[in-house]
């Protein structure tokens, strides 16, 4: 059996905290933070993870969804980076995470013949080499115009001379980053969310531990540890505030944004990635939808809810259509979404110039703040944060007792055995009732915790339909959120144990009522706790929607702070 996090495992979590004295406490649920805690508990030692909002609330929902090398960091002759990212790639698509991380095959048209061909080609073509045999196929592949327009029929025949075909891979990356914090608590780690820490505890010169709020409760209590990891991304240095001094790196906030159409509005086999005058472009297939991405600004507004403009979604528009027959045009637009990189700080004011990797620093004792970095090298930023914690915890002269980080060989929860059902998946289909569609869409999603679900539809089969208002998703997947996978409130289940806030053309507007009366007698919600949740996730939605016809970040980020978070305290 797997440990699920649900309300009373929270509430045990909490007590425990409260009482124990942890090794390790690791602040902020991100994929790093996440990661880290992993990394800690897998090495034996006693942990706790504690996040403000929900497990990948932040940045870690709200990336472009891939585990990639870093193709721009060739430009840069960052090559141990692109090396480290392809390794960690190979991991997760082929041993850490089977079930959630999948290769995609991509075009980089190409729009010159002689320069583009040769400058991108020979780029390209070193970056598959240093991936070779890691984890997608070793397959570039120089095309003629004919063969792209093959592979990608909407493209205009006036913007491209051919293209260069090759592989990435993607990743759902909020499903992943709450596999990781689950995965963690099954190897014995204390996981709360909705837990804010609001203050340190001091020892002399040391960190003893942290106070938090339960944001659920409203109470206070302190968590004692002997060493603290600060992995809260664009919140590090608010953290750090808190012992009244600044880090010894400075975080600035990237904005991102993403926007959501339907699959049938770009005809195309294969996903695209191509160059923009301030970053990449990628146009990625998800699902019954692409994902087109990204913008890189600076962001000094509101942190925990980041708008999207007019002016970014103009900006990603334009720069799609440059390679399309078919132009989109907003009312093409289904979901947006926006997120903050947090990079590090350095000479330069363009946010597309700074740090994509991480430092690992310790400005007091007992107390490490990890940041930078990027997702497809979080367990690298996890293992560095761990072993600078495990130095701090063994006395000067004495020989380490504590392992090292054996993550590379710890498959996230639903990954051992999802080959075997994978090819099985017609028996299970015929075995359970449901069609092979949807055993493959369950097995994407959770792999070899399948059997988990399935055991509750035989409980209750009316979970086996589809949503209403999502027919994408099953009724009993909303349940499992509740049940297994910490969902505390709408939002969590909406925006990130599915994406019906993105995939819908209500942005789930309709599905709020229905999954709030699906999953209430899980969270032990009455008529008014379920009226409360869908007048806040409705709220938010009319704020974003209110946001993203602004004109400019200011306005957009006004216009988003109409909802308040639903969680006690709003706020990060």
């Amino acid at each position: 059996m797997t440990a699920p996090l649900n309300p009373q495992s929270r509430r045990e979590a909490l007590q425990r905290l409260a009482a124990d004295e942890l090794d390790v406490l690791v602040i902020g649920a991100g994929v790093t933070g996440a990661g880290a805690a992993l990394d800690a508990v897998t090495r034996g030692l006693r942990v706790g993870l504690v996040e403000a909002r929900d497990f990948a609330a932040g940045t870690s929902s709200r990336s472009s969804k891939l585990f990639h090398g870093g193709l721009r960091y060739l430009e840069q002759l960052n090559f141990s980076l692109v090396f480290e990212a392809l390794k960690e790639r190979a991991l997760a698509l082929n041993r850490l995470c089977p079930h959630l991380a999948k290769p995609v095959r991509f075009l980089y048209p190409l729009r010159k013949k002689v320069i583009d061909r040769g400058y991108a080609g020979l780029g390209i073509g070193v970056y598959d080499i240093m991936g070779a045999g890691r984890g997608v196929p070793h397959h570039l592949r120089h095309l003629s115009r004919k063969k792209t327009l093959e592979y990608f029929p909407s493209a205009d025949r006036s913007a491209l001379v051919g293209s260069i075909a090759f592989y990435e891979g993607q990743v759902d990356d909020a499903r992943h980053t709450m596999m990781l914090a689950r995965t963690a608590a099954h190897y014995g780690a204390l996981v709360a969310s909705s837990t804010r820490v609001v203050g340190f505890l001091r020892e002399e010169d040391r960190v003893a531990g942290v106070i938090v709020r339960d944001l659920e409760g409203g109470e206070e209590f302190e968590i004692r540890a002997r060493q603290t990891i600060n992995a809260a991304g664009v919140w590090i240095d608010e953290i750090q505030a808190m012992l009244g001094g600044r880090g010894q790196f400075q975080v600035r906030a990237s904005k991102g944004i993403h926007l959501v159409v339907p699959r049938n509005r770009i005809n195309s086999t294969t996903g695209l990635i191509t160059r923009t005058e301030k970053s990449l472009l990628f146009i990625i297939p998800w699902g019954g939808h692409w994902i087109i991405g990204t913008t890189d600004t600076d962001w000094d507004l509101d942190k925990a809810h980041p708008a999207a403009s007019q002016a970014d979604i103009d900006y990603l528009l334009e720069h799609a259509n440059t390679l399309l027959a078919d132009k989109l045009v907003r009312d093409d637009v289904v979901g947006v979404y926006a997120g903050l990189r947090p990079l590090l700080a350095g000479e330069s004011d363009s946010t597309s110039k700074l740090s994509r990797e991480h430092a690992v620093a310790s400005p007091v004792r007992g107390l490490i703040m990890v940041a930078g970095g990027k997702y497809t090298t979080y367990r690298i930023m996890a293992k560095d944060a761990v072993d600078a914690a495990v130095h701090d915890l063994v006395p000067p002269g004495a020989s380490s007792t504590v392992p090292r980080s054996c993550t590379e060989n710890v498959p996230l929860l639903g990954a051992d055995g999802f080959a075997a059902l994978w090819n099985g998946r017609s028996i299970l289909a015929e075995r359970t009732g449901l069609r092979v569609g949807q055993v493959e869409h369950l097995l994407n999603r959770y792999g070899s915790l399948i059997g988990e679900l399935t055991d509750l539809i035989e409980t209750d089969p009316r979970l086996a339909r589809p949503l209403d208002s999502a027919p994408d998703y099953l009724k009993v997947e909303a349940v499992y959120a509740a049940s297994h996978e910490g969902a505390m409130h709408l939002d969590d289940i909406l925006a990130r144990r599915t994406r019906i806030s993105i995939e819908t053309w209500d942005r789930g507007d309709a599905a709020a009522q229905e999954v709030a009366e699906l999953v209430a007698p899980v969270l032990g919600w009455d008529a008014a706790a379920i009226a409360r949740e869908v007048e806040h996730y409705r709220k938010r939605v009319a704020a974003e929607r209110e946001s993203q016809h602004q004109p400019d970040d200011l306005s957009a980020d006004a216009a988003r702070l109409g909802a308040p978070d639903v969680r006690m305290g709003g706020g990060s």
